[in-house]
């Protein structure tokens, strides 16, 4: 069946309220084999709504999610949209009516007076719709049947729309559709590799599966990584996973010492266990990102029995009175250096007792540096044999350059974990 949801509101357009509910329809919906095809944004107007509707239909929609619009005011509009999308006028339901009499009452108690005539009108339906229960609120749902095609009526209000979506919407949406499928997810983790070097390295794969069409493969950037989500659609769990193990075999293959993790795993994570099996642990020096780095490991949980502590030694002199960097290294390499990262990770591991120091200092921005464009950052990796470096080039604005260090400083540190680098080779790569 092909699902299209459509967004009712000027708030939505405006940017005031962000679309969280179709990023959770999305999810809930793809879980049960049922992916939503197209989503639409449109304003509070009843032609834009109606038109919303047809062109959905147009398309060949079974089943069309709205949220939002149909509260009391003035401007919610969602019913008047559909109703003239299907061609037919609105009626008072009686026992929508009775329900909104008997709920004030209920609440008379609590300073409620008599219903006020413009909360009436949600009791006004299409012709030929029926009602579906609101679990967490006043306005009732609307399931209406266009031309073949099933239309849902749901709040805007996220907790209401969650739950009337839940209890109603779903079963329903599910019956009409026959026997439902179910969707497996499996998630790859990878960090050092762009987007673009992780989609050229499972070029092949995704070649392979495109005239399938099950399994899927798909990119998430985000936050200087990349995960890779292979789907796959079955009868249930078992038949997915089946049809997943061969691509995640070859993905995993092909991405080889970028992969970090599966599933839930973060970066900081997979580092954090790595240390705590060997019995090690890491101490940081940060320039650039202030402290960033220090906050990411001591927001997962058991970061204690590992981080030794950090030391933001923001201003040059820090580097030099509190972790140790030469003058002489300041003076002729600067703050920015491959030179004072390595002197600022031994100086924080000498400095905390740690196993690791791990140093950054770079330009975030939004100025040059040391004749040093924006988004050139040194990684300064310390250990009992020796010290590396590595330089990077980061792309973007000021705190995208914060935040893609701090990865790149904990996948340095994971590599070496892996035993896929010597703390002393010297690695130098963008």
């Amino acid at each position: 069946m092909r699902v299209e949801l459509i967004a009712v509101g000027d708030e939505l357009l405006y940017g005031d309220i962000v679309n969280g509910n179709a990023a959770w329809l999305g999810r809930e919906l793809a879980d049960v084999g049922q992916p939503v095809v197209l989503a639409t944004t449109v304003g509070d107007g009843i032609e834009p709504i109606a038109d919303a509707v047809r062109a959905a239909l147009g398309r060949g929609a079974g089943a069309i999610l709205l949220t939002g619009g149909i509260g009391p005011t003035q401007d919610d509009l969602t019913r008047e949209g559909v109703a003239a999308a299907a061609g037919v006028a609105l009626r008072r339901d009686p026992a929508l009516e009775r329900r909104l009499r008997e709920g004030y009452a209920r609440r008379a108690g609590q300073g409620r007076g008599p219903v006020p005539e413009m909360n009436y009108r949600q009791a006004d339906v299409p012709e030929g719709a029926s009602t579906l229960r609101n679990p967490a609120g006043t306005a009732p749902g609307i399931v209406l049947e266009i031309a073949g095609a099933v239309t849902y009526l749901m709040p805007g209000v996220p907790h209401e729309m969650r739950a009337m979506f839940t209890e109603s919407v779903l079963p329903d949406l599910l019956a009409r559709a026959g026997s439902p499928s179910v969707v497996v997810h499996r998630v790859l983790r990878t960090a050092g590799m762009w987007e673009s070097a992780v989609a050229e390295a499972l070029a092949d794969e995704v070649t392979r599966l495109a005239p399938l069409g099950n399994p899927t493969i798909a990119f998430l950037a985000s936050g200087g990584q990349t995960r890779v989500r292979i789907s796959a659609r079955a009868r249930d769990r078992a038949e997915a996973l089946d049809l997943i193990e061969p691509v995640e075999a070859a993905a995993r293959a092909a991405l080889g010492r970028g992969l970090y993790g599966v599933d839930e795993a973060s970066l900081e994570s997979v580092v954090l266990d790595e240390l705590r099996a060997r019995g090690e642990t890491l101490a940081t020096a940060e320039s650039l990102t202030g402290g960033g780095l220090a906050a990411r490991i001591t927001s997962t949980p058991g970061a204690s029995a590992v981080f030794r502590g950090g030391v933001v030694s923001y201003a040059t002199d820090v580097k030099a009175s509190l972790l140790g960097v030469p003058a002489g290294v300041l003076d002729a390499h600067g703050a920015v250096s491959a030179e004072t990262a390595a002197a600022m990770a031994t100086g924080v591991r000498d400095l905390l007792g740690a196993t690791y120091g791990l140093a950054l200092t770079g330009v975030a921005g939004p100025d040059e540096q040391e004749g040093k464009p924006v988004g050139t950052v040194y990684l300064g990796l310390a250990g009992a044999e020796g010290v590396s470096t590595r330089l990077v080039h980061l792309p973007g604005g000021r705190e995208q350059v914060r935040g893609y260090a701090g990865v790149q400083a904990l996948d340095l540190l994971r590599r070496k974990l892996e035993g896929r680098g010597s703390v002393s080779d010297g690695v130098d790569a963008d």
